[in-house]
């Protein structure tokens, strides 16, 4: 196999100080969803050989410690890797969101993170945006933004917010399109970004005939033809595998239309 090309750059053009430029990240990058401590390490170091430059976690995984134990071990410059974790719903006061951006850190080991999430819509979102915005002030969080919001609570926080949010991570496969939800945040200039891009694994979506149809034009499988097709919505991109040849693949996916 030739080696992959590198994931294309997307600027986030909100949740960015007044006057800075604006963050980029890969578009595609590697997620850690069920996947445990130990067991994240691994992959994100295999992931970081293969190429990949953008990492996600969250608290509620529980692996941000392994997480920044495989960046750690990497010895790659902490700019060229864009890591994105997410504060849980049960620290969604001012406060608390406080103490959780300090955890999140603490764990992965780090100075800044380069994207910070509201994981769900739920509790106090308003004093914990707050905090978000003030840790980005103080340069702990470059980028900001919510998953899994829908558009009528993406704008309710943009109206109130001094920041807008950068990114929602919503759930977007080809069994769930999502084509309104995205047309929204890219819309707002908001990106969206797609967790569980291969619908979980469900419905035959890997032996989906009309995807294996697409496929065989390329010699590319399933997955490689999802991704693409996530990718050229201008969507970014997570997927998730603890396989070596698996991310391999899914990072192979910039030599065809």
């Amino acid at each position: 196999m030739n080696p992959a090309l590198p994931a294309p750059l997307v600027p986030l053009v909100h949740g960015i100080a007044p006057g800075a430029s604006p963050v980029l990240v890969p578009q595609l990058g590697v997620g850690t969803y069920k996947v445990d401590d130990a067991e994240a390490e691994r992959v994100v170091a295999e992931a970081l050989a293969l190429g990949y430059r953008h990492v996600d976690t969250a608290q509620m995984y529980g692996n941000e410690a392994g997480v920044g134990r495989a960046l750690a071990a990497s010895g790659l410059p902490r700019e060229e890797v864009f890591v994105t974790s997410k504060l849980w719903v049960s620290q969604f006061t001012y406060d608390k969101a406080k103490e959780g951006i300090d955890q999140s850190l603490a764990k992965l080991g780090l100075d800044y993170m380069d994207l910070y999430l509201l994981h769900q819509p739920y509790g106090d979102v308003a004093g914990a945006w707050k905090a978000l915005e003030e840790a980005q002030e103080a340069g702990k969080i470059r980028s900001i933004g919510v998953s899994n919001f829908y558009a009528d609570q993406v704008k309710n926080l943009e109206l109130m917010a001094k920041v807008k949010p950068a990114v929602n991570q919503i759930e977007t496969s080809p069994w769930f399109q999502q084509e309104e939800e995205v047309a929204f945040l890219q819309g707002e200039g908001i990106a969206a970004e797609s967790w569980a891009p291969f619908a979980e694994g469900k419905d035959g979506i890997f032996t989906a005939p009309t995807i294996a149809s697409i496929g065989s034009r390329y010699r590319k499988s399933n997955g490689q033809v999802i991704l693409r097709w996530l990718l050229q919505r201008g969507i970014v991109v997570i997927p998730k595998s603890v396989h070596r040849a698996r991310m391999e693949e899914n990072f192979d996916v910039f030599d065809f239309h």
